[in-house]
Protein backbone atom coordinates (compact mmCIF):
# COMPACT_ATOMS: atom_id res chain seq x y z
CA UNK A 1 0.00 0.00 0.00
CA UNK A 2 1.27 3.23 -0.79
CA UNK A 3 1.78 5.68 2.13
CA UNK A 4 1.21 9.39 2.23
CA UNK A 5 4.12 11.08 4.11
CA UNK A 6 3.71 13.91 6.70
CA UNK A 7 6.45 16.11 5.35
CA UNK A 8 6.79 19.44 6.10
CA UNK A 9 6.14 22.40 3.35
CA UNK A 10 9.13 23.48 1.49
CA UNK A 11 11.08 26.61 2.44
CA UNK A 12 10.11 29.41 0.40
CA UNK A 13 12.21 29.70 -2.58
CA UNK A 14 15.50 31.71 -3.36
CA UNK A 15 18.37 32.39 -5.76
CA UNK A 16 21.33 29.79 -5.56
CA UNK A 17 24.43 31.60 -4.07
CA UNK A 18 28.23 30.81 -5.42
CA UNK A 19 30.20 28.79 -3.01
CA UNK A 20 33.46 30.78 -4.87
CA UNK A 21 31.62 33.59 -1.95
CA UNK A 22 34.30 32.53 0.88
CA UNK A 23 31.13 32.05 3.51
CA UNK A 24 32.13 30.34 7.10
CA UNK A 25 29.92 27.58 8.95
CA UNK A 26 29.24 30.77 11.12
CA UNK A 27 27.33 32.55 8.36
CA UNK A 28 25.51 29.36 7.63
CA UNK A 29 24.08 28.76 11.72
CA UNK A 30 23.47 32.73 11.27
CA UNK A 31 21.32 32.22 8.11
CA UNK A 32 20.00 29.23 9.50
CA UNK A 33 18.80 30.42 13.00
CA UNK A 34 17.03 33.21 10.87
CA UNK A 35 15.25 31.26 8.75
CA UNK A 36 13.90 28.81 10.71
CA UNK A 37 11.79 31.18 13.16
CA UNK A 38 11.43 28.07 15.17
CA UNK A 39 14.25 29.20 18.08
CA UNK A 40 12.42 31.21 20.63
CA UNK A 41 12.20 30.19 23.90
CA UNK A 42 16.18 29.26 25.58
CA UNK A 43 18.99 30.13 23.95
CA UNK A 44 21.26 27.73 21.42
CA UNK A 45 24.53 28.12 21.35
CA UNK A 46 25.10 28.45 18.01
CA UNK A 47 27.59 26.25 16.37
CA UNK A 48 31.41 27.18 16.11
CA UNK A 49 32.39 28.85 12.79
CA UNK A 50 34.58 26.45 10.55
CA UNK A 51 38.48 27.08 9.98
CA UNK A 52 38.06 26.43 6.05
CA UNK A 53 35.83 28.10 3.72
CA UNK A 54 32.90 26.98 1.84
CA UNK A 55 33.13 23.28 0.49
CA UNK A 56 34.62 24.81 -2.72
CA UNK A 57 37.82 24.21 -0.99
CA UNK A 58 36.51 20.52 -0.19
CA UNK A 59 36.56 19.54 -3.66
CA UNK A 60 40.43 20.08 -4.08
CA UNK A 61 41.59 18.90 -0.44
CA UNK A 62 42.54 15.22 0.43
CA UNK A 63 42.10 11.67 -0.94
CA UNK A 64 39.40 10.48 0.63
CA UNK A 65 36.11 10.64 -1.79
CA UNK A 66 32.41 9.42 -1.32
CA UNK A 67 32.33 5.70 -2.70
CA UNK A 68 30.51 5.56 -5.74
CA UNK A 69 28.28 2.61 -4.97
CA UNK A 70 27.04 4.29 -1.79
CA UNK A 71 25.34 6.96 -3.23
CA UNK A 72 21.68 7.53 -3.35
CA UNK A 73 18.80 9.81 -3.98
CA UNK A 74 15.55 10.13 -1.79
CA UNK A 75 12.60 9.28 -4.52
CA UNK A 76 11.16 12.50 -2.45
CA UNK A 77 12.66 14.83 -4.68
CA UNK A 78 11.18 13.35 -7.69
CA UNK A 79 7.69 12.99 -6.16
CA UNK A 80 6.05 14.41 -9.20
CA UNK A 81 8.27 13.26 -11.99
CA UNK A 82 7.72 9.81 -11.00
CA UNK A 83 3.73 10.26 -10.26
CA UNK A 84 4.12 11.53 -14.10
CA UNK A 85 6.81 8.94 -15.26
CA UNK A 86 7.52 5.91 -13.25
CA UNK A 87 9.65 4.26 -15.64
CA UNK A 88 11.16 6.43 -17.22
CA UNK A 89 11.73 8.49 -13.99
CA UNK A 90 13.89 5.67 -12.92
CA UNK A 91 15.24 4.90 -16.27
CA UNK A 92 17.04 8.54 -15.88
CA UNK A 93 18.20 8.11 -12.40
CA UNK A 94 20.66 4.91 -13.52
CA UNK A 95 22.19 6.81 -16.49
CA UNK A 96 23.08 9.36 -14.29
CA UNK A 97 25.06 6.88 -12.31
CA UNK A 98 22.50 6.29 -9.21
CA UNK A 99 22.64 2.34 -8.52
CA UNK A 100 20.41 2.80 -5.09
CA UNK A 101 17.25 5.24 -4.17
CA UNK A 102 15.49 5.41 -1.02
CA UNK A 103 11.76 5.16 -1.74
CA UNK A 104 8.90 7.51 0.20
CA UNK A 105 5.96 5.65 -0.73
CA UNK A 106 5.69 3.49 -3.89
CA UNK A 107 3.98 6.15 -6.08
CA UNK A 108 0.67 4.22 -6.48
CA UNK A 109 1.57 0.63 -7.00
CA UNK A 110 1.71 -2.47 -4.67
CA UNK A 111 5.52 -2.91 -3.09
CA UNK A 112 5.90 -5.97 -5.81
CA UNK A 113 5.45 -3.88 -8.52
CA UNK A 114 7.38 -0.97 -7.49
CA UNK A 115 10.12 -3.40 -6.96
CA UNK A 116 9.52 -4.44 -10.32
CA UNK A 117 10.14 -0.90 -11.64
CA UNK A 118 13.02 -0.75 -9.81
CA UNK A 119 14.68 -4.29 -11.30
CA UNK A 120 13.23 -3.17 -14.88
CA UNK A 121 15.70 -0.01 -14.47
CA UNK A 122 18.54 -1.71 -12.48
CA UNK A 123 17.90 -0.20 -9.46
CA UNK A 124 18.15 -0.98 -5.60
CA UNK A 125 15.85 0.63 -3.21
CA UNK A 126 18.45 -0.13 -0.11
CA UNK A 127 16.34 2.12 2.22
CA UNK A 128 12.54 3.46 2.76
CA UNK A 129 10.91 5.88 4.31
CA UNK A 130 7.83 4.96 6.22
CA UNK A 131 6.32 6.31 9.32
CA UNK A 132 6.04 4.04 12.56
CA UNK A 133 1.74 3.99 13.65
CA UNK A 134 1.17 6.34 16.10
CA UNK A 135 -0.34 5.22 18.46
CA UNK A 136 2.23 2.36 17.46
CA UNK A 137 0.43 -0.85 16.16
CA UNK A 138 2.73 -3.98 15.87
CA UNK A 139 0.58 -5.05 13.01
CA UNK A 140 0.54 -2.70 10.97
CA UNK A 141 4.43 -1.59 11.28
CA UNK A 142 5.02 -4.87 10.66
CA UNK A 143 3.01 -5.68 7.28
CA UNK A 144 4.93 -2.42 6.46
CA UNK A 145 8.35 -4.19 6.92
CA UNK A 146 6.84 -6.93 4.97
CA UNK A 147 6.42 -4.31 2.08
CA UNK A 148 9.92 -3.13 2.62
CA UNK A 149 11.23 -6.79 2.38
CA UNK A 150 9.65 -7.08 -0.74
CA UNK A 151 11.07 -4.35 -2.56
CA UNK A 152 14.99 -5.36 -1.31
CA UNK A 153 15.17 -2.78 1.73
CA UNK A 154 18.12 -3.18 3.77
CA UNK A 155 16.92 -0.19 6.10
CA UNK A 156 13.98 1.45 6.81
CA UNK A 157 13.73 4.87 8.21
CA UNK A 158 11.09 6.90 10.01
CA UNK A 159 10.93 10.05 8.30
CA UNK A 160 8.80 12.68 10.17
CA UNK A 161 7.80 13.88 14.09
CA UNK A 162 8.42 17.33 16.24
CA UNK A 163 4.72 19.45 15.77
CA UNK A 164 2.05 19.06 17.78
CA UNK A 165 -1.62 19.30 16.97
CA UNK A 166 -1.86 22.76 16.19
CA UNK A 167 1.17 22.53 14.10
CA UNK A 168 3.94 24.00 16.74
CA UNK A 169 7.15 22.36 17.73
CA UNK A 170 6.68 20.20 20.37
CA UNK A 171 8.22 21.30 23.66
CA UNK A 172 7.11 18.69 26.16
CA UNK A 173 10.22 16.44 26.89
CA UNK A 174 6.90 13.58 27.76
CA UNK A 175 6.43 13.09 23.80
CA UNK A 176 9.96 13.05 22.81
CA UNK A 177 9.91 9.84 25.91
CA UNK A 178 7.26 8.30 24.45
CA UNK A 179 8.38 8.50 20.85
CA UNK A 180 11.87 6.90 22.28
CA UNK A 181 9.84 4.20 23.61
CA UNK A 182 7.84 3.92 20.17
CA UNK A 183 11.03 3.90 18.01
CA UNK A 184 12.63 1.24 20.45
CA UNK A 185 9.89 -1.18 19.79
CA UNK A 186 9.33 -0.35 15.69
CA UNK A 187 13.47 -1.18 15.59
CA UNK A 188 13.32 -4.54 17.52
CA UNK A 189 10.49 -5.68 15.52
CA UNK A 190 12.61 -4.57 12.27
CA UNK A 191 15.68 -6.28 13.31
CA UNK A 192 13.48 -9.63 13.63
CA UNK A 193 12.52 -8.75 10.23
CA UNK A 194 15.86 -8.49 9.43
CA UNK A 195 16.81 -4.41 8.34
CA UNK A 196 17.87 -1.82 10.17
CA UNK A 197 15.63 0.99 11.67
CA UNK A 198 16.68 4.66 11.55
CA UNK A 199 15.28 7.99 12.21
CA UNK A 200 15.43 11.40 10.27
CA UNK A 201 15.13 14.35 11.48
CA UNK A 202 14.10 17.73 10.72
CA UNK A 203 14.64 21.69 12.53
CA UNK A 204 11.93 20.39 14.96
CA UNK A 205 14.13 17.92 17.22
CA UNK A 206 16.78 20.71 17.74
CA UNK A 207 13.82 22.76 19.33
CA UNK A 208 14.49 23.38 23.05
CA UNK A 209 11.70 22.03 25.72
CA UNK A 210 10.85 22.56 28.38
CA UNK A 211 13.22 21.85 31.22
CA UNK A 212 15.88 22.93 28.28
CA UNK A 213 16.99 19.82 26.45
CA UNK A 214 16.00 19.12 23.25
CA UNK A 215 14.02 16.33 21.36
CA UNK A 216 17.38 15.07 19.91
CA UNK A 217 18.70 14.82 23.01
CA UNK A 218 15.90 12.38 24.10
CA UNK A 219 15.95 10.19 21.68
CA UNK A 220 19.85 9.74 20.94
CA UNK A 221 19.84 8.99 25.01
CA UNK A 222 16.89 6.99 25.56
CA UNK A 223 16.43 4.84 22.13
CA UNK A 224 19.12 1.62 21.91
CA UNK A 225 21.89 2.07 19.87
CA UNK A 226 21.35 -1.90 18.46
CA UNK A 227 17.80 -1.04 17.27
CA UNK A 228 17.88 2.95 16.32
CA UNK A 229 20.40 4.37 14.16
CA UNK A 230 20.03 8.49 12.49
CA UNK A 231 19.63 9.31 9.35
CA UNK A 232 21.13 12.93 9.74
CA UNK A 233 19.69 15.03 6.87
CA UNK A 234 22.75 18.26 7.08
CA UNK A 235 20.50 20.92 6.10
CA UNK A 236 17.71 20.29 8.70
CA UNK A 237 20.83 19.92 11.29
CA UNK A 238 21.88 23.54 10.15
CA UNK A 239 18.35 25.01 10.29
CA UNK A 240 17.88 23.48 13.74
CA UNK A 241 21.33 25.85 14.63
CA UNK A 242 23.25 22.49 15.19
CA UNK A 243 26.58 21.75 13.74
CA UNK A 244 26.42 18.12 12.06
CA UNK A 245 30.05 18.00 13.45
CA UNK A 246 28.78 18.09 16.50
CA UNK A 247 26.19 15.88 16.24
CA UNK A 248 28.52 13.18 14.74
CA UNK A 249 30.93 13.41 17.31
CA UNK A 250 27.70 13.11 20.17
CA UNK A 251 26.88 9.68 18.77
CA UNK A 252 29.31 8.06 17.25
CA UNK A 253 29.01 4.76 14.80
CA UNK A 254 24.87 5.87 15.27
CA UNK A 255 25.18 8.40 11.85
CA UNK A 256 24.80 5.50 9.30
CA UNK A 257 22.84 7.23 6.84
CA UNK A 258 22.80 10.92 5.85
CA UNK A 259 20.34 13.29 3.68
CA UNK A 260 22.78 15.89 1.43
CA UNK A 261 21.20 18.32 0.44
CA UNK A 262 22.26 22.31 0.68
CA UNK A 263 20.99 25.40 1.86
CA UNK A 264 21.41 29.17 0.37
CA UNK A 265 22.04 31.62 2.70
CA UNK A 266 18.47 32.71 2.79
CA UNK A 267 17.96 29.69 4.08
CA UNK A 268 16.14 27.65 1.72
CA UNK A 269 17.16 24.73 -0.46
CA UNK A 270 20.01 24.85 -2.97
CA UNK A 271 21.22 22.12 -5.09
CA UNK A 272 24.67 20.50 -3.72
CA UNK A 273 27.78 23.21 -4.87
CA UNK A 274 25.42 26.26 -4.67
CA UNK A 275 25.00 26.26 -1.33
CA UNK A 276 27.04 27.30 1.68
CA UNK A 277 27.39 23.70 3.56
CA UNK A 278 31.08 22.55 3.84
CA UNK A 279 30.40 19.02 3.17
CA UNK A 280 34.04 17.57 2.55
CA UNK A 281 34.04 18.92 6.37
CA UNK A 282 31.17 17.09 7.87
CA UNK A 283 32.66 13.93 5.59
CA UNK A 284 36.16 13.94 6.71
CA UNK A 285 33.93 12.52 10.25
CA UNK A 286 32.31 9.68 8.08
CA UNK A 287 34.46 6.91 9.66
CA UNK A 288 33.35 8.18 13.39
CA UNK A 289 30.00 8.49 12.31
CA UNK A 290 29.51 4.74 10.24
CA UNK A 291 28.26 6.21 7.37
CA UNK A 292 27.02 4.21 4.63
CA UNK A 293 24.56 6.09 2.46
CA UNK A 294 25.36 9.56 1.29
CA UNK A 295 21.47 10.10 0.12
CA UNK A 296 20.89 13.36 -2.33
CA UNK A 297 17.85 15.31 -1.55
CA UNK A 298 16.30 18.53 -2.12
CA UNK A 299 12.51 19.05 -0.62
CA UNK A 300 11.80 22.00 -3.80
CA UNK A 301 13.24 20.28 -6.36
CA UNK A 302 10.39 20.13 -8.87
CA UNK A 303 7.63 22.29 -7.21
CA UNK A 304 6.82 25.62 -8.30
CA UNK A 305 8.61 27.84 -9.82
CA UNK A 306 10.53 24.75 -10.72
CA UNK A 307 9.25 22.18 -12.97
CA UNK A 308 8.90 18.44 -12.37
CA UNK A 309 11.84 17.64 -14.98
CA UNK A 310 13.61 19.95 -13.16
CA UNK A 311 14.33 17.51 -10.29
CA UNK A 312 16.25 15.41 -12.61
CA UNK A 313 18.95 17.97 -13.05
CA UNK A 314 19.03 18.37 -9.03
CA UNK A 315 19.26 14.66 -9.25
CA UNK A 316 22.47 14.92 -11.87
CA UNK A 317 23.66 17.80 -10.06
CA UNK A 318 23.76 16.04 -6.31
CA UNK A 319 25.42 12.76 -7.82
CA UNK A 320 28.34 14.59 -10.14
CA UNK A 321 29.30 16.61 -7.11
CA UNK A 322 29.33 13.66 -4.56
CA UNK A 323 31.40 11.77 -7.27
CA UNK A 324 33.98 14.50 -7.40
CA UNK A 325 34.05 15.21 -3.64
CA UNK A 326 37.17 15.27 -2.60
CA UNK A 327 38.39 15.64 1.02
Amino acid sequence: MDQQLNRPEPAPASEPVSRRGVLRAATVSAAAVGAAGLLAGPAVAAPAASTAPAASTGQAAGRRRVPVDRISIQLYTLRDQLAADLPGTLDALRRIGYRRVEHAGFVGRTAAQFRAALDEAGLRSTSGHVGIPQPFDAATWEQALADANVVGCKKIVHPYFGRDSSGQPIRDPAVYRALARDLNRAGRLAERAGLDFGYHNHQLEFVPLTGGSTGFDILSSQTDPRLVHFELDLYWTWRGAHDPVDVIRANRGRIRQVHVKDLDVEGGFADLGDGVIDFGRIFAHEREAGIEEYIVERDDAGTPPRSPADALDTARVGFDYLASLRY
